[in-house]
């Protein structure tokens, strides 16, 4: 079977006020590959004089029949190549903050929160062919200067570049699904995270809030079975009852899809974390807890256990690691504990652990 090649024609078409407009002719039509509607003709929006009355008028026409020559040449090398992103005319002028939106809702809180930022940023209206590096650019000298939504102060520096890292990322979703015809990221510049301090729990600390009442008894149980397992807020508040099975071992497993990461597997816990899950039931394990209850009643609880450090529920995932790699657990196990793609992520607790380096210190001896 012979394939028909399609031929370009530039064509010119008489129209009002001594004009002519120009346009491409393409024989066999070429089908859309979205609507499945066949297309013959592409008007360029490029017009000339139907009847030139100088050498300027002229001039003129030389330069707009040879843009609209390397227009068809264009063309004929897309078809060749099969790009037909060029009939569609309308892509530009859609909606990105509706695309953004549709995909925050399968996605952490943090996107929405930074699609509130870039709404804010673009004044509620933006399409996709408004976004230029320089807009880009500009978002991000917004968000090291944004105040937060909710509440007072402005977003860290490392929120601005974890922000910043989101949107761009929306950037690449975007040029997958060929709403962009370039990947605007690859002339972007992130926002370089700082170093900071990783507040963590000791052992003995962990203990001591273990024997503290809290006012929320499920904040309680949930929050010593992160230091437990190291699970993420969002994937705790996800747990189900359907997600444990028994391992060969007879103990407990956890089968899960994180939330941040979408990284799929299967973890081992003990059955002193099970334990803390509460009876056995159907839906979720935790189903009284609620965010907001890692503010507040979280700080309440802390201070009320006599500990200084400032402890977000998240710290109880630094706790885990660094009790872990503390207790001789190695690096690599712990990293596919945390469900970290890199083990480089998880060597930051190796770096924590000041009773290790001391061992490690102490093992050279010329006496």
């Amino acid at each position: 079977m012979s394939h028909t090649c399609t031929k370009v024609t530039l064509r010119q078409r008489a129209i009002s006020k001594g004009r002519i407009s120009l346009y491409l002719d393409y024989y066999p039509a070429v089908r859309h590959p979205e609507t499945m509607q066949m297309s013959r003709r592409e008007y360029l929006g490029i017009y000339i004089y139907a009847n030139p009355k100088n050498e300027m008028e002229r001039a003129f026409n030389g330069e707009m029949l040879a843009k609209a020559e390397a227009i068809r040449c264009i063309r004929v090398q897309a078809l060749i190549n099969e790009d037909f992103g060029f009939l569609d005319r309308n892509k530009m002028r859609e909606d990105f903050l509706a695309y953004f939106l549709k995909k925050c809702r399968k996605k952490e809180q943090k996107w929405r929160i930074v699609y509130m930022h870039f709404s804010n940023y673009v004044q509620g209206r933006c399409t996709f062919g408004d976004l230029t590096v320089d807009l880009y650019q500009g978002f991000a000298e917004y968000l090291l200067k944004a105040k937060k939504l909710r509440r007072e102060g402005r977003i860290s520096h490392n929120s601005a570049a974890a922000y910043f890292s989101t949107v761009r990322a929306v950037l690449k979703l975007a040029y997958r699904d060929k709403w962009l015809k370039e990947n605007i990221n690859n002339f972007l510049d992130k926002i370089e995270a700082k170093q900071v301090k990783k507040e963590y729990l000791t052992l003995d600390e962990v203990k001591q809030l273990a024997q503290t009442p809290c006012e929320h008894e499920v904040l309680r149980r949930a929050s010593l079975f992160s230091c437990l397992t190291g699970l993420r807020i969002s994937d705790i508040l996800n747990l189900k009852w359907e997600d444990f099975e028994l391992a060969p071992d007879y103990g407990y497993c956890i089968r899960i899809k994180t939330q941040k990461t979408s990284t799929e597997a299967t973890l081992p816990i003990s059955y002193e974390a099970y334990e803390l899950c509460g009876e056995p039931s159907t839906g979720k394990v935790f189903k009284e807890l609620r965010r907001s209850m890692v503010n507040y009643p979280l700080k309440k609880w802390i201070q009320e256990a006599g500990i200084k450090k400032h402890i977000t529920f998240h710290c109880f995932r630094h706790s885990y690691a660094v009790i872990q790699i503390s207790l001789g657990t190695d690096i690599y196990t712990v990293s596919k504990m945390l469900t970290h793609k890199n083990v480089a992520t998880t060597q930051i607790y190796a770096d924590l652990v000041s009773a290790k380096k001391r061992e490690t210190a102490e093992k050279i001896s010329l006496k």
